[in-house]
């Protein structure tokens, strides 16, 4: 600021010091790099800071600055200190005094998720998509806001990560199978886009072009296409590998190594 003129230094100082007055925080959220955003607003509601939200949440509040969300810093409060967690629930003064609602919920509402996963929001809009936006499910159910592994189901065990929260829907495809498709292997999100797509489905390509990134083709003639040991030219002609009547057991066989039922 060494070249600026005393005019434009004043400026930039007013700047600075209107949206520090304003309360915005800065986000470092994945989606929203290095943006100012508003936090949510409750009326007639102040802010209390995150030491009376410790009283009720102990385990949110230790949890928390283990968490990606804990990366969102909202400027210190007067008399409040440091107010995390209404960054995204929004001033608690009206819910501590009542001991109950009167606090965005983004486990009910979407919204204050949205206000920093902008391109989440916008892959809701896709022709295929979770019943998110329709409220017949939460971010919660898939995302622990709170916890170190943001991908992880809150409380959840069990299979691989990112896949635990499909299984508790998605039951018959996350069963075992004697026979498994490797692809399970590497997690749901290898063919399928987690909150919408433009494919049936929500798989990430609509035809063989999925398949065909992992299992390697070898081209032994022009227009020929083996996979493995075995001619699959015709076989791509008809359709998609799983639509074909070829491998319609697509998550797993209990009865045949080529994923047929």
């Amino acid at each position: 600021m060494a070249g600026l003129k005393g005019t434009q230094r004043a400026w930039i100082a007013i700047s600075f010091a209107a949206l520090a007055a304003s309360g915005l925080f800065l986000s470092s959220c994945s989606t929203t790099q290095r943006s100012v955003i508003a936090p949510p607003q409750i009326d007639g509601a102040t802010f209390v800071g995150n030491k009376v939200c410790y009283d009720c949440h102990t385990n949110y509040v230790r949890a928390f600055p283990g968490s990606a969300h804990s990366r969102l810093h909202f400027r210190p409060v007067a008399g409040a200190g440091d107010a995390g967690c209404e960054a995204c629930h929004g001033p608690g003064s009206l819910h501590v005094a009542a001991g109950r609602g009167n606090i965005v919920n983004p486990g009910r509402d979407p919204s204050a998720c949205f206000n920093c996963h902008l391109e989440t929001h916008a892959e809701f809009s896709l022709p295929q998509h979770h019943p998110l936006l329709e409220g017949h499910m939460n971010c919660a159910q898939c995302h622990d806001a709170h916890g170190f592994d943001i991908m992880k189901r809150a409380g959840g065990l069990g299979i691989a990560r990112l896949d635990e929260s499909c299984a508790e829907c998605h039951r018959e495809q996350a069963k075992p199978h004697v026979f498994v498709h490797e692809a399970l292997r590497d997690g749901c999100t290898t063919c399928h886009q987690p909150h919408g797509s433009i494919n049936p489905k929500m798989l990430v390509e609509r035809d063989n072009n999925l398949c065909l990134k992992c299992h390697a083709q070898r081209q032994v003639a022009s227009g020929e296409i083996y996979i493995g040991r075995e001619r699959h030219t015709d076989f791509i002609a008809r359709g998609g590998c799983w639509s074909a009547d070829c491998h319609t057991a697509v998550h797993g066989s209990n009865i045949n190594p080529h994923l047929r039922y």
